[in-house]
């Protein structure tokens, strides 16, 4: 039947205008509320304090600083959290596959959230009756870590649930497992897959194998529980499980899974700070580095360290030393304690620091002989002298007159009386028998010729930044120096008169590659020519072989050095080079005691240096085999007790160096 005009006004009884009111304010009402719902929810999210994840998109986590040795493998680690960033490009393609297995099985699937394993997890705490479970992903995980605090309270799951979604919509799939296989904590201090690698198997993580992929996927749920270290059966039926998962998802076959459980595993059994043979070394670069680049960028900065240490140079410095301390001992018996001991080796040519030692034990002081310490080098510091006098009208055939001398002291009525180590005076003596033989008098008379400024501002040119007796006891080596000081010193003799500062550090890198600095901070001056450097040179090869350090014969090379021995025996040095490298050992007491009434420099200090220099020429089998003799410098017979030059066939006659435009008359 058909509706007339005037009921289609009306809708179930009522005007047709009444019903366009009413849902007009239903809509009204209903439009309110979801504004009201959806503020509130705006509010909530906002109570929450969701953080901003821009810096997950630029992650920079701390990671660890290495130092390397001079072939490039390293010797030390500095950290806060231990972590090297690895990009997965450079992981093996099944170490990402085993933890998604292992932790996030749908990760490919999901937006960031996976609604199933939440929903899993619900079921599983309801009948345990607590909140054994929670259903994270790979990608809550990774909020959690960079995000959020560790607190177990369900408005933090709100919270990483939300950045999760945000975060798979902010990365792909690579980029979340770049971030979470380098930001979890694996055990044993380890941070990421990286550093894990390493402090487990002694292997960068793209030398893994599946076996070890598959143990360290198991330790993210309880690092420690399942640490092979710890609990070695936990951690193989972790193992067990992953395989499995891999297996189950098509990563591997089953039979791969069983191959790979059933794989020995070789660990590592030391850590770098267990190298204790270059523990000094270490010390002493860590030092620089945190003060130039502050402690922050030190343990997270990820620096990469090159320094000059030679391991097996290294190796055989803290040998040396340990047996010339147990030598000492031997011939000491009584003793109550043994010495400290310090050796510092460095190349010729570079001035790089090969090694050092600073003590007998690193554990027990941290104290650095070889550096921080300065003390009286005795006779050591006569070829300074020496080398200021060549510098001027003195050859080695010179004459001074060996005597007792009575000098003014430093206090005004009072003299000094000083006295050769043996107590005899032997008349007129050549140069060179002054400084082979090691005589006091002489040296003293040498200096009061040149002057003690000119003395002091050669010991400046050659590195001694010590402060210099302005006294006549210089001459005696009474003023403090530090092994490296004088060792350096000595190389500007073997350097053919070049002094450059002493390299521990050759670059230093960033962990974006940025050369921050690369050896081109060594200070290079001229401190004396070629051929007065090559004079002192000579007269130091007489020492080894004429004079007090006779016991440092034995080489297969060409070498030069000089011994030291200060007042009361309170320190014995030996410091001496071969063409290749120039090295310094120091004995004696911290307290400032003797050493004992017969141990001088040649008893104490050199035999240690020449151990440690047959054993550096056999790792050096190509080492230079003489000293280069510069131009200028020629060669006569003399008598070493008149300075008389004699023909080739005179008994007696030692061959000598002279500067060409300098000669002494011949008789």
């Amino acid at each position: 039947m058909a509706i007339s005009a005037g009921e289609k006004r009306r809708v179930n009884g009522r005007p047709w205008l009444w019903n366009h009111i009413h849902l007009s304010i239903l809509v009204l009402a209903t439009g309110l509320l979801l504004s009201f719902f959806i503020g509130m929810g705006l509010y909530a999210l906002a109570a929450l304090g969701i953080p901003d994840i821009s810096s997950v998109a630029s992650y920079r986590p701390p990671t660890v600083t290495v130092f390397l040795d001079d072939q490039g493998e390293p010797i030390a680690e500095f950290y806060r959290e231990r972590r090297y960033v690895v990009p997965v490009s450079a992981m093996p393609q099944l170490l990402p596959a085993a933890f998604v297995a292992a932790e996030d099985g749908r990760f490919y699937q999901h937006g960031g959230v996976d609604g199933w394993s939440v929903l899993r997890a619900m079921v599983n705490n309801l009948r345990s009756g607590r909140r054994s479970q929670g259903g994270s992903t790979i990608t809550q995980q990774v909020a959690r870590s960079l995000l959020l605090t560790r607190e177990k309270t369900y408005t933090r799951k709100v919270k990483e649930a939300i950045l999760a979604y945000r975060i798979d919509r902010l990365l792909d799939k690579e980029e979340i497992l770049y971030l979470y296989l380098n930001q979890l904590y694996l055990g044993e201090g380890t941070y990421g897959v990286g550093a894990a690698a390493r402090v487990y198997f002694d292997k960068n993580a793209s030398e893994l194998n599946l076996a070890e992929i598959s143990l360290l996927a198991g330790l993210p749920q309880a690092p420690s529980r399942y640490s092979p270290l710890k609990n070695f059966k936990l951690a193989k039926a972790r193992q067990r499980y992953v395989l499995n998962r891999m297996a189950a998802d098509g990563y591997i076959t089953p039979e791969e899974a069983r191959q790979a459980y059933r794989r020995g595993l070789r660990w590592r059994t030391e850590s770098l700070q267990d190298e204790a043979a270059g523990q000094y070394f270490v010390e002493h670069v860590r030092r620089y580095i945190e003060d130039k680049y502050g402690q922050e960028k030190l343990l997270t900065g990820g620096l990469v360290v090159h320094t000059t240490m030679n391991r097996a140079l290294q190796q055989a410095a803290a040998a040396s030393v340990e047996t010339g301390v147990a030598e000492w001992a031997k011939r000491n018996p009584g003793a109550r304690e043994k010495p400290q001991a310090a050796l510092i080796a460095i190349e010729v040519d570079s001035n790089r620091v090969a090694a050092m030692v600073g003590g007998t034990d690193f554990t027990s002081s941290q104290y650095n002989r070889a550096v921080q310490a300065r003390r009286q080098p005795g006779s050591a510091f006569k070829p300074i002298i020496f080398g200021a006098a060549l510098q001027l009208v003195v050859t080695p055939a010179d004459l001074f007159l060996d005597e007792p001398v009575k000098l003014p002291g430093n206090i005004p009525g009072q003299f000094w009386e000083p006295q050769n180590f043996s107590g005899d005076y032997h008349g007129r003596t050549t140069v060179w028998t002054g400084l082979v033989k090691s005589r006091n008098i002489v040296s003293i008379k040498l200096l009061q010729k040149v002057g003690i400024e000119s003395v002091r501002s050669l010991a400046g040119r050659m590195g001694i930044t010590a402060q210099l007796d302005d006294n006549l006891s210089l001459a005696l080596g009474t003023s403090g120096v530090s092994l490296l000081e004088m060792t350096g010193a000595y190389n500007v003799f073997a350097g053919r008169g070049l002094y450059r500062s002493p390299l521990f550090v050759t670059k230093v890198v960033d962990q974006y590659g940025n050369v921050l600095e690369n050896g081109d901070n060594q200070e290079v001056r001229r401190a004396l020519s070629p051929k007065d450097a090559y004079l002192v040179t000579d007269l130091l090869k007489g020492v080894i072989a004429y004079g007090t350090g006779r016991s440092a014969q034995g080489l297969s090379v060409e070498a030069a050095g000089k011994t030291g021995t200060s007042d009361g025996n309170l320190d014995a040095w030996f410091i001496g080079y071969t063409p290749e490298l120039a090295a310094g050992v120091w004995f004696g007491f911290d307290r400032n005691i003797t050493l004992g009434e017969h141990e001088t420099g040649g008893r104490s200090a050199t035999p240690v240096w020449l151990d440690f220099m047959k054993k550096a020429i056999s790792l050096n089998p190509a080492e230079r085999k003489s000293f280069t003799v510069p131009k200028g410098v020629v060669f006569l017979p003399m008598d070493p007790s008149t300075g008389e030059i004699k023909t080739e066939k005179s008994p007696g006659a030692v061959d000598v160096a002279f500067k060409e435009s300098l000669l002494p008359m011949v008789h």
